[in-house]
This record gives C-alpha cells, sequence and structure tokens, in this order.
C-alpha cells in the first residue's frame, strides 16, 4: 500500500502510517529499528531496494532522506516537505517513509525525522554515497547509535579513510570493511588450524580499493608484522599471502566468486568467497550495534601507518592525498624487533 503526501508534516506522515497499517489489517508489526537513509533521487532506488531486501532479516522502519536542492535561491517559503509512506508488499517486512524536502527544509532534516523514530528502538543511518566528513557529528548522524558509510563509493576512496579515521566515533562503520568479514575470517580459521607465526604479509588487490587497504590494516595491527600492498586487475581483493618459516599460506580468489586455500603439509582446497551484494552487507552490519573495536584500531593503526610513511600526508584528515596513495602501501609497515609468537599470530577475531 503506497499513500503520496503533498507539502505535508511529521504529523501527518505518522497518521499515514497508523491509518495504512489498518487498512491493511496488521495494526501492530514487531520492528526491531529505525534505518535512516540519507541519499540523493539517483541513488534513492537502488539503496531503498537493498534496504527492503535486509529488512527481511531485520524488520524495520526504513526513512529515506532526500534532499531536493534547487538552484534557484532558496528562502523561507520554499520550504516543502513530500512524502510517500509504504507498508505492506510495497515496503519489505516492515514500514517506509520516503521524504523529500525542499527549500530551506534541507538543512533541517533532523527536525522532521526525529518524531518518525521508532519509540524505544535503536537508530541507525546509512550513507549510501557522499557522506560528511565526520558522521557522527552530523545532525542526523547524531540520531543513531550506528552510522554505515561506504568509502568504495567515494571518488577517493583512500582519502576518505583517512577521514574516516580522524572524526571516528564509537558507532561508526564502513561497508567496505565489512566486504572483507569472510577474508578475515577465512584467514583466521587458518591461523586457528595450525600453530605458525607469521613473518610478513601481502595484500593483492585493485588500485585505490578501500577493502584491500583495510584488510592489509587489520593484519598489520593485529599480527604486528609488515605488510606489502600489491596491485591487481581485480575484481576486488584477489589475494592474501601469509609468510611464515614453514611456508606460506595463501588464500586467492581470481575470478570474485571462488577461492583456494593453500596451507603448509595440506593439499589445496577451494572455498566459496563471493563478492556479496549490498543487501548483504547491510544486513550483517544491522546484526551488531555495538562499537565496532577491532575496525577502530585498525583503521586508525593503518592510516597512522600511511600518514608515517608518507609525511606529505601526515594530518588528521588530509583534503588531497598523493596522487598514487596506494604506493605507500607498497611500502613495508615497520615491524617490531621480532613477530608475535604462535599463540599471537591466532589473536585475530572474526566479525
Amino acid at each position: 500500500m503506497k499513500i503520496d503526501l503533498t507539502e505535508t508534516n511529521s504529523s501527518k506522515i505518522n497518521s499515514a502510517l497508523v491509518q495504512a497499517r489498518r487498512d491493511i489489517g496488521t495494526p501492530a508489526i514487531g520492528m526491531v529499528l529505525t534505518l535512516v537513509i540519507v541519499t540523493d533521487e539517483e541513488n534513492a532506488y537502488d539503496a531503498l531496494k537493498s534496504a527492503n531486501d535486509a529488512s527481511h532479516e531485520h524488520p524495520s522502519r526504513i526513512v529515506v532522506v532526500i534532499r531536493r536542492v534547487s538552484r534557484s535561491p532558496r528562502s523561507r517559503r520554499d520550504a516543502r516537505l513530500d512524502a510517500e509512506v509504504r507498508v505492506g508488499t510495497d515496503s519489505g517486512t516492515g514500514e517506509t517513509v520516503v521524504l523529500r524536502l525542499h527549500g530551506e527544509l534541507v538543512n533541517h532534516a533532523e527536525s522532521v525525522v526525529l518524531p518518525l523514530l521508532l519509540p524505544d528502538a535503536p537508530v541507525v543511518v546509512w550513507w549510501p554515497q557522499d557522506a560528511p566528513t565526520d558522521v557522527a557529528g552530523d545532525p542526523l548522524g547524531a540520531l543513531g547509535q550506528r552510522r554505515i558509510t561506504d568509502t568504495y563509493a567515494c571518488e577517493d576512496p583512500i582519502g576518505a579513510l583517512g577521514n574516516r579515521a580522524a572524526a571516528y566515533a564509537p558507532g561508526d562503520t564502513d561497508l567496505s570493511w565489512t566486504r572483507i568479514t569472510p577474508w578475515r575470517s577465512m584467514l583466521a580459521a587458518a591461523l586457528d588450524q595450525q600453530a605458525l607465526s607469521v613473518t610478513s604479509a601481502t595484500v593483492e588487490g585493485e588500485d585505490d580499493n578501500p577493502s584491500c587497504e583495510l584488510l592489509g590494516m587489520w593484519l598489520a595491527d593485529r599480527l604486528e608484522v609488515p605488510v606489502t600492498r600489491m596491485l591487481s586487475r581485480g575484481p576486488g581483493l584477489t589475494a592474501v599471502r601469509l609468510e611464515t618459516k614453514d611456508g606460506d599460506i595463501v588464500l586467492d580468489r581470481a575470478d570474485g566468486s571462488l577461492a583456494t586455500l593453500c596451507m603448509p603439509g595440506q593439499p589445496d582446497r577451494s572455498v566459496a568467497l563471493k563478492r556479496r551484494e549490498t543487501a548483504e552487507l547491510l544486513a550483517e552490519e544491522l546484526r551488531r550495534l555495538d562499537p565496532d573495536n577491532t575496525y577502530e584500531s585498525a583503521l586508525k593503526f593503518g592510516v597512522a601507518r600511511l600518514n608515517t610513511a608518507n609525511p606529505s600526508k601526515a594530518g588528521p584528515a588530509p583534503a588531497k592525498p598523493d596522487p598514487a596513495p596506494a604506493v605507500a602501501d607498497a611500502t613495508p609497515a615497520p615491524s617490531k624487533p621480532a613477530a608475535k609468537p604462535a599463540a599471537a599470530s591466532k589473536k585475530t577475531p572474526s566479525k
């Protein structure tokens, strides 16, 4: 069921939601959170589709905020709020409210969204693209317990990682980090099977791919070994090599779907490691509402390492990093006098 509201307000939208639930015969819907999507008109359809797919695992009220910025000078009399209320088969397993803000209202989106939040339920804010530099300090971001961004959608993904590290607040996360969860789980399981001390690591993938950079940061942070960044044609992350005195542990995925795991003294095995859709990534992030301390540690450690290797990039959030920042990652990270013993190399908790 879909209801269109023109030149409306939050009170009328809430009344439309109640009426729509009564009309379809479901006066009470068990929703576990409010998901606020901040996007533009061009990307709203894809973002909403992913959120609806994720709602099958996490029934939620989805509030889509679309800022319609006019080219003409804005004034207070131009402020207008249009809305679509979707309930039932048009909104996954929850409710959907699409807000289109015009005029001066564009600068006060939080005042429109606040009355639409589910009472006593957590709030997650997601920017599919064009996230602000400080998402926790953003008025909409301040409403959420979790704030999800995607540096892969930025024009300068590596520079965006620096911004995320400089402005990090508990509850921040990024879908580029979520994309490497299966890789981290697989590598952690491989080290659990054999008590091997890792002496160095190599991460291979596309240039300017934030997931590759984050995986290298995570390995350097957790194993305290030098990590070399190598470039490939992709797609995405293609291979990880952990060097040990007894042989190399290699996880190689050349086609973006099926990977091969090679371990010393064991036959090679094929493992499923496909590239996941946005809906799957979003559903994974909605499973946890506590701060991701592993992401914070890897992000801050890795960005600090890059700034140390490139003094010109030093600073909290460089606006324009070097033209080829991935080259910095090709320089091994400064290693400690000795690698951790085998027990420490299994310190890698999967997400």
